[in-house]
């Protein structure tokens, strides 16, 4: 780790997250044209944004920043790839086997299932001996989250906590980031038994979504258990949530998956194969 890396992930233990990311949430709601264009024409030209993928390329005709960030892409840009698929664009930064109950967030840095799913000691159970896989969602990319497999939602979790940065150079500093992080924990039962979906929040994220519900986060100070009178199943590939300005999904699963081989931090886009049960 440079000295870089570790004066950036120390400089946000101070930082009023919550404070930072509800006022930034505000400029991207804005419908003043100006603001709202500049702040999107400043976006693309600084992570060179495709807009080519997406339905509709003009960068003015979005009413807002938020509406820009989460828009939606051609019906042939994502082709869905065989097995578990990636739930977003972005880097897979972690996979693999759940090691007695610890899932790997960085070299040297694990954190346990069950607090991540939100101290539930009983579901955390479900996952042992399961598989795990992390996406980064790219900056420059679609945000828009979708399912990996064809799920029924049983229960949905919110979790309160931090708003650390969930770049690489925090994750490889901030113990236990994505178990410290405000999260969104969706399980959804599927034909090779239970999934966990999380949304973890992250600095500037102004609030996380899903399509059953809606804008969910924030919330109050205390966690939330959140379910459904009628089923809600999402087939594979469909949309389950978004981020309003990006974040992490980390996937857990029952069964184990055998992951294709790649290098850690390598891209990979929404519907692409992660591999197979």
């Amino acid at each position: 780790m440079t000295v870089s890396q570790k004066a950036f992930a120390l400089m946000q233990y101070p930082l009023p997250h919550h404070g930072l990311s509800r006022l930034v949430g505000k400029f991207a709601e804005s419908e003043i044209p100006w603001l709202k264009n500049t702040l999107i024409n400043a976006f693309i030209q600084r992570f060179n944004v495709d807009m080519s993928q997406a339905l509709e390329p003009d960068p003015t005709a979005y009413a807002t920043f938020n509406d820009f960030f989460t828009r939606p892409l051609k019906a042939d840009a994502r082709p869905m790839g065989d097995g578990i698929t990636s739930p977003a664009d972005g880097t897979l930064s972690q996979y693999g086997r759940l090691q007695a109950g610890q899932l790997v967030q960085a070299k040297g840095h694990t954190y346990s299932a069950q607090t991540l799913l939100g101290g539930d000691t009983v579901l955390a159970e479900e996952f042992l001996g399961g598989s795990f896989a992390t996406v980064y969602l790219s900056p420059k990319d679609y945000h828009r989250v979708h399912m990996p497999t064809t799920g029924t939602l049983r229960e949905m979790i919110y979790v309160p906590g931090r708003l650390f940065s969930v770049n690489q150079a925090t994750a490889n500093y901030v113990p236990g980031l994505f178990s410290r992080n405000e999260r969104l924990v969706c399980i959804f039962d599927t034909e090779q038994g239970p999934m966990a979906m999380v949304l973890v929040g992250a600095m500037i994220v102004a609030a996380i979504e899903t399509v059953w519900s809606g804008q969910v986060t924030p919330l109050s100070g205390h966690p939330q258990r959140i379910q459904f009178g009628q089923p809600i199943t999402l087939e594979k590939g469909a949309e389950m949530g978004r981020f309003k300005l990006g974040s992490t999904v980390v996937m857990c699963f029952a069964k184990p998956v055998n992951f294709e081989e790649r290098s850690l931090a390598t891209m990979v886009s929404m519907g692409e194969s992660l591999g197979v049960y």
